[in-house]
């Protein structure tokens, strides 16, 4: 990702920034676009992970639909081209103005969450002359082995209809005349490098279908949500997720019947392994048992290492890509790794919070003031999350073609 001539554009530009390849993007999109049309599988972008116009774009061109959980992300997503009949709205919390906004662009779908949401779709969809698609968002109870922060499939979570909700649930169905029920709906977390858990939601699927089934209720199209996970530890080796594997679980072990089509709604996939956060060394602290590295960065910028306690690597870009182009000038001859000289450090932002922390005893050549650190992996859930704590700037973006 990066290089001499990256760097040197770097060090030109005021940090923090966010940097994203978007040559990386375009081949995870390919591999992506490959393996869901080698099983006829139909895939939305959860536009959550990340709004960026031309991240948008690229995903847009490569004939992926949209995932959304606000009316705003509606709107931005049609914005940027993504077709109406290709949008569904998610979320446990959708208001009015946004049903009412999303009914009169004709999107494709609603993953309803609770009974109330229903009545209340069924009522703005009769004042504004319109019939919902609707997909029951059905809470399969599978524990999907991630963060406890980001599972979303538990009965204990906030999200989806619980199974023994449903008989009531289709009854209130046959009494909404506005309302078409066309699927149902799952997403039991984020950030799953298990397959194991998504062959669980298979199962868990086929007893759900078999039980409507016998109740005379066929659905159109079942959603899988997303939630695959991508390799935070090593990005370099592992820039594109197995999407191959991911994709076959389900054709092997989800039943569908004639007709019915399988969407999925992926984010952190598409978009994590294309950026990072760059920022510089602003001071070096000599603690009583660490050293800080503290960065001009913080978790303004990202978020998720204070909110989830989660790992992105860390990178001294200046020390690394200097190594690397010193190695070449050394006409291939092997080079010390400069190991003797990493030095262990705590890497934390200039935020007013002891939880500005991107990560502890991160072993790192030495650093000095105005070094270029790259973190790793925050394409996905970075940019996005940011804000203005502190009366901060919002970052700008950079992109490497």
């Amino acid at each position: 990702m990066f290089s001499t001539v990256v760097l040197k554009k770097f060090e030109k530009i005021k940090t923090p920034f966010y940097y994203y390849d978007l040559s990386l993007l375009k081949k995870t999109l390919h591999v992506l676009t490959s393996s869901a049309g080698k099983f006829g599988f139909i895939v939305h972008y959860a536009l959550k992970a990340n709004a960026n116009k031309k991240i948008l774009h690229e995903i847009k061109n490569a004939g992926i639909g949209a995932d959304c959980v606000s009316g705003n992300e509606i709107k931005e997503a049609l914005a940027s081209g993504f077709k109406p009949g290709s949008v569904a709205f998610a979320g446990v919390g959708k208001t009015d103005e946004e049903i009412i906004y999303a009914l009169n662009k004709n999107i494709f779908c609603f993953n309803c969450e609770s009974q109330q949401e229903i009545e209340v779709i069924n009522a703005l969809a009769g004042k504004t002359g319109r019939t919902a698609r609707v997909a029951l968002r059905i809470n399969p109870d599978i524990n999907p082995n991630t963060h406890h922060y980001i599972t979303t499939g538990l009965e204990e979570n906030k999200f989806g209809i619980n199974k023994g909700d449903l008989e009531n649930v289709l009854k209130l169905l046959q009494k909404s005349k506005n309302i078409k029920l066309t699927g149902i709906h799952y997403h039991i977390g984020s950030q799953i490098t298990d397959l194991s858990s998504f062959k669980s939601l298979c199962i868990k699927s086929n007893e759900i279908q078999h039980w409507l089934n016998k109740r005379n209720v066929f659905i159109e199209h079942i959603n899988v949500g997303g939630g695959l996970g991508v390799d935070y530890h090593h990005p370099e080796k592992n820039m594109i997720p197995d999407f191959e594997s991911y994709f076959k679980m389900f054709h092997d072990f989800l039943e569908l019947q004639k007709n019915q089509k399988l969407h999925f709604e992926l984010g952190r996939s598409v978009a994590a392994q294309c950026g990072a956060l760059v920022s510089r060394a602003l001071f070096i602290k000599k603690g009583v048992q660490t050293n800080f590295l503290i960065l001009d960065a913080g978790m303004t910028e990202l978020i998720r290492p204070a909110l989830y306690q989660a790992y992105h690597k860390i990178e001294n870009i200046s020390a690394e890509v200097l190594r690397k182009s010193e190695s070449k000038t050394n006409k291939g001859k092997t080079l010390k790794s400069g190991d003797e000289n990493q030095i262990k450090y705590d890497v934390v932002g200039p935020i007013c919070e002891s939880s500005d922390c991107f990560g502890k005893g991160i072993m790192l050549p030495e650093t000095k003031r105005g070094d270029l650190i790259a973190i790793r992996t925050a394409g996905a859930y970075g940019e996005v999350m940011s804000s203005t704590y502190n009366l901060r700037k919002k970052v700008k973006a950079y992109f490497g073609k």
